[in-house]
């Protein structure tokens, strides 16, 4: 059975950094992971994606501040986070498919349970 699970999140000051970790249970990484998140109140959005072993993107407006990264042999996919602002807050959600990536969170079957980031001003 296939598990995903956040771990990383918390509460950091403005420009400070965060590096999440998605942990796959049962998974062989070999589709397309990715990382969306939801602030209050705002649509849930995709920050970005790792397609098989090396492929990344990330929302253009967060390019420079966030990068995708994966440990095969620890079966763990990271989001660092860097430079971050308080409308970085949100629940942050490791999600993850068998075939190519997707914009809608709705389209990924195996979905993480989510990681809280608040960042203060």
């Amino acid at each position: 059975q296939v598990r995903l699970f956040e771990r990383g999140g918390g509460s950091v000051q403005a420009g400070g950094s965060l590096r999440l970790s998605c942990v796959g249970s049962g998974y062989t990484f070999s589709g397309c992971f990715s990382w969306f998140r939801q602030a209050p109140g705002k649509e849930r959005e995709r920050v970005g994606t790792m397609l098989g072993t090396s492929k990344t993107t990330i929302a253009d407006s967060l390019k420079g501040r966030f990068t995708i990264s994966k440990d095969i042999p620890k079966n763990t996919l990271y989001l660092q986070m860097n430079d971050l602002k308080p409308e970085d807050s949100g629940i942050y959600y490791c999600v993850a498919r068998d075939d190519t990536c997707m914009s809608r969170f709705e389209l990924y079957a195996d979905r993480g349970q989510g990681t809280q980031v608040t960042v203060s001003a």
